[in-house]
């Protein structure tokens, strides 16, 4: 694998002072795909009572057909197609009731039909249910008005997988739908890949830990815990090394521990350029890390690299320190990262056009993102952009139902003009 600064020198628009976001992304992208990734390659194989939230190893084919005979759609009656004149009514003479888990055990003759109920086998002979509002019963005769199509509400054997068919694809999250998906094939066993370990810390002297006492100057870390919140909702196991003071033993302490049991580092705070931000210079010690400007609002600080202990590496990423601007910076950069390193289908932030409902001001030569609020109007959707746009008001980030993107040479945005958003549901 080449450098990662000959890998970032080689991106169109590389300037590591002013790097645009899709540059900063590229690169990141490029230099975890280019590795080849351990945690794709391991397999565990769990009962899949315990698989909501991992990570499929390998491709799910499916060992039946779903469903597995033709069945009801409909509660009505099961007959013969045969047994319906051109454009004419017709009676029929009811012989029997299937039931969901205890079919009809005959087969339907010419003039007869049989009583069913929705997900129950059809019937031998049968190839159409007629819904039980249309008809007409007395006691044993069913009369059956005239227009019913032939093979209405029969649901098929394998209409909905067929056996031997691609069910899921490796990558693939399991969760609320695919874990019933998986059951519902029968498979009480799966592959998946272990869990990406990852470990996150803080540094400063100024951050206290909820529980401690504050003192004059101190702020409460929120890093860690809104980080570790994002690396959940990814599947991976999270280890919390605290908050890490602003000296060049501990950090480097803390960093070579963390490279040695981890993939991925997520440090938050020390990664700027002033005289008591020791984290980024330590970092360089330990392996290749690239220290950028980011062209975007709010996040500029940012490092990225690669870092060694004991024959062990593991990814680093740097994040500013205020609350706004590190969850942002992992939403747009650690997250795309941890679903590649992880061999994850794609998985795309969902991003739209919403109408904005106030002025934004904005200048061109950056992206920015800012919190705001969703909502549907009769008129369409609109979006309403958080009072506080601060990057240290972590309040306005808790009720932000997603992200409004302002794009590098977009300026000032009036209000009613179209604006991308991407929503902040399953991330946050």
């Amino acid at each position: 694998m080449s450098s990662l600064a000959s890998l970032a020198g080689k991106q169109p628009g590389y300037d590591a002072a002013n790097l645009p976001v899709d540059i900063a992304r590229a690169v990141i992208l490029r230099a975890v795909e280019q590795a080849d990734s351990p945690s794709r390659h391991q397999h565990e194989h769990i009962a899949l009572t315990d698989a909501l939230d991992r990570i499929l190893a390998c491709d799910i084919l499916s060992p039946i057909d779903v469903p597995a005979n033709d069945n009801s759609a409909m509660d009505g009656y099961a007959l013969r197609s045969a047994d319906l004149p051109a454009g004419q009514p017709t009676v029929l003479r009811e012989v029997g009731v299937s039931l969901a888990g205890r079919p009809f055990q005959g087969t339907v003759e010419a003039g007869e039909c049989v009583r069913i109920m929705t997900g129950a086998v059809m019937p031998a002979g049968t190839d159409t249910v007629v819904i039980r509002e249309l008809v007409q019963v007395d006691a044993k005769n069913i009369a059956i008005p005239a227009g019913q199509s032939v093979g209405a509400n029969r649901r098929r054997a394998g209409d909905d997988l067929a056996r031997g068919s691609p069910a899921l694809p490796a990558g693939t999250r399991i969760g609320a739908a695919q874990w019933g998906l998986i059951a519902s094939l029968g498979l009480a066993q799966v592959d998946v890949r272990p869990p990406l370990r990852v470990a996150v810390f803080s540094t400063g002297d100024e951050l206290r830990d909820a529980g401690q006492g504050m003192r004059e100057g101190a702020q409460f870390d929120s890093n860690r815990y809104s980080l570790r919140g994002l690396l959940s909702r990814l599947g991976c196991t999270a280890s919390d090394l605290g908050i890490v003071p602003d000296e060049a033993g501990a950090i480097e302490a803390t960093l070579r521990n963390a490279a040695a049991g981890h993939k991925v580092i997520i440090t938050s705070g020390g990664v700027s350029e002033g005289d008591a931000d020791l984290t980024a210079p330590m970092m360089r010690q330990l392996g290749e890390v690239l220290q950028w400007k980011l062209a975007m609002r709010p996040g500029r600080p940012f490092a990225f690299g690669k870092i060694a202990s004991q024959d062990q590496s593991a990814w680093l990423f740097g994040l500013p320190g205020n609350p706004v601007a590190a969850m942002i910076a992992f939403i747009q950069f650690v997250r795309p990262a941890i679903l590649a390193l992880t061999g994850q289908v794609d998985d795309a932030l969902p991003a739209f056009a919403a109408r904005v409902t106030t002025a934004m001001r904005k200048r061109p030569g950056r992206t920015e993102f800012a919190r705001g609020r969703l909502a549907m109007t009769d008129t369409g959707i609109q979006v309403t952009p958080a009072d506080n746009q601060g990057s240290s008001v972590l309040r306005s980030m808790s009720t932000a139902n997603c992200l409004i993107v302002l794009e590098h040479a977009r300026g000032d945005v009036n209000a009613g003009e179209t604006v991308m958003v991407q929503a902040l549901a399953g991330l946050v």
